[in-house]
């Protein structure tokens, strides 16, 4: 059990962490989305390279070697589902951005109410993982909870949707990448995503941001809301599901949802109240299991 409690403490922390982006994402909100997503790219690619090379030397040394030791098939199967996760991830990170700075707070928090359920119907149906009855019941509850909220506002639904869909997909890839280390994996999708972007960074004509307040949050955003959070749920893969990791984001749409109101001021209507009512419910119904063992275990 403790050895489970530590991929789901992970998994937890990283969801609270992404609750509160939308703070330093507020802060640089007159920069174009696209343009604060290309240098968060490139500021996570250089600290998390960084760490790499001072900390954790010998794992990347382990990875490489245990990649030419892959047959040939293998080797191309796993590069492929990092350049599918790679652009995944990008594409999630993008609409994100430009959900939060030019929809609403509310509509990226509605997208991680709808990424577990997607996230635990893809780790269904493409990884065949196991769901008790309590557990689809809970998803069920949870529907309901994203029907209440998707009567407000459809574009906000949709644009959740797209940011929900290529999160879920993102994390069952995740899943089915196994044996090499996880930051390493991380650093090299960022990898990626830098080479991809940087032909379209070079062929715009925006300035150069200048201004400390945006490196200041870009920084903060690159470790605090990027790598620590990311590699934190790639390291709960480890040793929980999918879903597993998937519903427990439903904590980073909770946390969102009360920096809009508490700390932006966003307008609260009492269907949205009930909503996230009916969505503890699912949550805690969800995780019943595991959280019956825990009290068992310290009762």
């Amino acid at each position: 059990m403790q050895h489970r409690l530590k991929y789901f403490s992970a998994a937890l922390f990283a969801a609270a962490l992404w609750g509160f982006m939308a703070i330093p994402l507020r802060e640089i909100k007159a920069w174009p989305a696209e343009d604060i997503l290309y240098y968060r790219i490139f500021a996570s690619v250089t600290f998390c390279w960084l760490f790499i090379a001072i900390f954790r030397k010998k794992h990347l040394r382990a990875d490489l070697q245990y990649v030419r030791t892959l047959p040939r098939k293998a080797q191309k199967r796993l590069g492929w589902l990092t350049l599918a996760a790679s652009f995944l991830i990008m594409g999630n990170w993008f609409t994100f951005i430009y959900a939060v700075n030019h929809v609403s707070i509310q509509s990226a928090a509605f997208a991680y109410l709808v990424c577990p359920l997607l996230t635990t119907l893809a780790g269904f149906l493409i990884l065949k993982e196991n769901l008790s009855t309590l557990k689809k019941i809970s998803i069920g509850i949870a529907l309901v909870s994203v029907v209440m909220l998707a009567r407000g506002s459809f574009q906000e639904v949709m644009w959740s949707v797209v940011i929900a869909s290529l999160y879920a997909l993102y994390l069952v890839v995740q899943r089915i990448i196994q044996q090499v280390d996880r930051l390493n994996v991380l650093a090299i999708q960022l990898t990626i995503c830098s080479i991809a972007i940087l032909p379209i960074l070079l062929g715009q004509h925006h300035p150069f941001p200048v201004d400390a307040t945006f490196w200041l949050n870009i920084g903060i955003i690159a470790i605090v809301f990027t790598i620590i959070p990311l590699y934190l749920s790639l390291y709960a893969l480890n040793g929980i599901s999918s879903s597993s990791v998937g519903i427990l984001i439903y904590i980073n749409p909770i946390i969102a949802f009360a920096v809009a109101v508490l700390y932006f001021h966003e307008h609260i209507y009492t269907y949205q109240l009930l909503a996230y009512a009916v969505l503890l419910i699912a949550v805690f119904l969800f995780n019943w299991e595991t959280l019956r063992k825990v009290f068992h275990k310290f009762a």
